[in-house]
């Protein structure tokens, strides 16, 4: 026993020369203490409809329910909490486990009514006297259930890994993961958000009971490239995550990967229980192009029975997904591994193989009974400026592809790089290790129209990108390529003001007078990337409908006006892998009903 437990019953007389409260009126004024826990209280405006109230409520006192005027939106599911009086006891666990600090409780707990379904109201909504009190219940501060940050993935160090093009973050360890994966509050806006709707709460859990093969089926569902999507996916899911409006959002991308990793691809079939319960159909598909839409596609269809072949260009599966992104980000085992399993399924790849050249379109038209195109956006896109035709101005795209090829291609003393989005960090930082590999001095320079708070590119790739001893220097329009006696010396630049119009229009506004010179022997253009349909002939062309921007129209299955003619992935909806996923997750069910009619 402590001292102050001896002396607790002593000091208690020192209430008794306090004067007592007394209240003149207790039917009328009976305030609750300033903490009390009183009837609820929500601002519906901050309030993102998580569901984390319904989901920790133990007495079934909350339902998630629409209300008039407020949208379903990315981060925002258009539900909001009711709560029944009838079952709720307050222990205020609701107001606890609120991401957004919406939902509190007043002091107001007396509230007289003949009819019981009143008891059941929307908090916010059905307005009360109590919505403006300032007393009751609030979340204490510093105070979460769960923890607000995120466990960070450990990476080699820049100097560790700028000269080298293996895998440089390292994977979450079990006990890393779990840790992440408590985090979770199960609100599923991920899943709504994620284009291929992944069941990304339900993948999560697996994790926390340490049932991992189960996390793999469940991914399965939605999503046949794991390994690959859970290194380079653009994570939309994790821009909504509840836990990001109290901290940091859950990394969803790395515990995706952390499940792929811990499973060898030889025990995918017994876990997935694939591959011998397929029954054939007699249909085939052909398939140009094996990036994510195209494998997706391969996997749904022969999970389908019908017999799929893909056509690769290329010498390896992937698409840009090899021949784009530096194994630095992406290994190219993690993608065999992937493709591996797909192939293991029956699906056949034939590489090194040019649709419109050694075979046509029309040809595979008549021999096979659909036709799926997923090709991607392999064409470099130029600045156009003066100069820009020099042999020493490249193409990032180009570039990415030659060096994953394993081909040696010119490095420069002195490079700089135009453009600001990821495509421009991945060149920016494989020229880096270029550098450093043939003993240049590192001098690689970015420039962007868009300010640093407005670049595409991932926050994470520029800080990387820096550590690397990158420069990076936004906000800079390219007006010409100075090129003297037939060699290149930089780039002049002006100003950018602003990159869009009020309507959010790309428009951009210089200032001419504030100019800045970049010095350089080696100029990449990275302003975005084109489509090559030069597969699509003539004849098939007047038989497709394209929009105004040269991109082919097709309905909600991917399906082109041409019948038998599919298309997805980057060249309809991108660029972005799991948009890719998703094109042919549904272009595949798209496909098996025109061939069932």
């Amino acid at each position: 026993m402590s001292l102050k437990d001896v002396l607790l019953p002593f000091l208690a007389w020192g209430k008794v020369f306090k004067n007592p409260v007394t209240i003149k009126d207790p039917f009328n004024d009976r305030p609750g203490s300033a903490r009390y826990r009183g009837f609820h209280k929500n601002d519906i405006e901050a309030c993102i409809g998580c569901g984390a109230c319904e989901e920790i409520c133990q007495n079934a006192a909350i339902d998630m329910v629409p209300v008039k005027g407020i949208e379903t939106k990315d981060g925002d599911s258009g539900l909001r909490p009711m709560v029944d009086y009838g079952r709720c006891c307050w222990c205020a666990l609701c107001v606890d486990v609120c991401s957004t600090n919406s939902l509190n409780l007043s002091n107001e707990y007396t509230w007289v009514e003949n009819d019981p379904d009143k008891f059941r109201y929307i908090p916010g909504v059905d307005k009360k006297d109590w919505d403006n009190n300032e007393l009751g219940w609030k979340k204490p501060e510093n105070y979460d259930l769960n923890e607000p940050f995120r466990i960070q993935m450990e990476e080699l160090k820049p100097e560790k890994r700028d000269s080298s093009f293996i895998e440089f973050v390292k994977g979450y360890s079990k006990e890393q993961a779990e840790a992440e994966a408590d985090r979770c509050i199960d609100c599923g806006l991920c899943t709504a958000t994620c284009p291929a709707h992944m069941a990304i709460p339900e993948y999560i859990k697996a994790i926390r009971n340490d049932d991992l093969e189960e996390g793999l089926r469940i991914m399965y569902e939605t999503n046949p490239l794991p390994e690959i999507c859970g290194r380079i996916c653009t994570h939309k899911c994790e821009t909504v995550c509840a836990m990001g409006h109290k901290g940091d959002a859950l990394s969803i991308r790395w515990l995706k990967r952390y499940i792929a990793d811990q499973i060898p691809e030889s025990k995918y079939k017994d876990i997935l229980n694939q591959g011998n319960d397929i029954s054939p159909k007699s249909k085939k598909i052909a398939i140009i192009g094996s990036g994510p839409a195209g494998l997706s596609a391969a996997y749904y269809l022969t999970n389908l029975g019908y017999k799929t072949k893909i056509f690769e260009a290329l010498p390896e599966a992937g698409g840009m997904m090899r021949y784009g992104i530096p194994e630095y980000r992406l290994p190219y085992d993690q993608i065999d591994k992937d493709v591996k399993y797909i192939l293991s399924l029956g699906v056949e790849i034939e590489y090194n193989i040019k649709i419109g050249k050694d075979i046509s379109l029309e040809e595979l038209g008549k021999e096979y009974d659909a036709v799926f195109a997923g090709t991607g956006l392999h064409l470099g896109r130029s600045t156009r400026i003066p100069g820009a035709e020099h042999e020493n101005v490249y193409f990032a795209t180009d570039l990415l592809r030659e060096i994953s090829l394993g081909n040696d291609i010119h490095v420069g003393n002195k490079i700089v790089v135009i453009g600001g989005g990821n495509v421009a960090m991945d060149i920016t930082r494989s020229l880096v290790r270029l550098q450093n590999q043939k003993n240049i001095k590192v001098d690689v320079t970015a420039t962007s129209l868009e300010s640093e708070d407005i670049m595409p590119a991932d926050r994470e790739e520029i800080d990387e990108s820096r550590e690397e001893k990158a420069i990076i220097d936004p906000g800079w329009g390219p007006k010409e390529i100075e090129i003297k006696d037939g060699k290149i010396k930089g780039l002049r630049t002006i100003k950018c003001l602003s990159v869009f119009d009020d309507e959010g229009r790309f428009n951009p506004k210089f200032d001419e007078k504030d100019k800045k010179f970049f010095e350089a022997d080696m100029v990449v253009e990275s302003i975005g990337q084109g489509m090559d349909l030069t597969y699509i002939s003539e004849d098939i062309k007047t038989m497709v409908k394209f929009s105004d921007r040269g991109r082919i129209i097709v309905n909600k299955d991917f399906q082109s006006s041409l019948d038998w003619f599919f298309v997805g992935g980057d060249i309809i909806e991108g660029p972005d892998v799991i948009h890719g996923i998703a094109n042919g997750h549904k272009a595949a069910k798209g496909i098996d009903k025109f061939l069932n009619k």
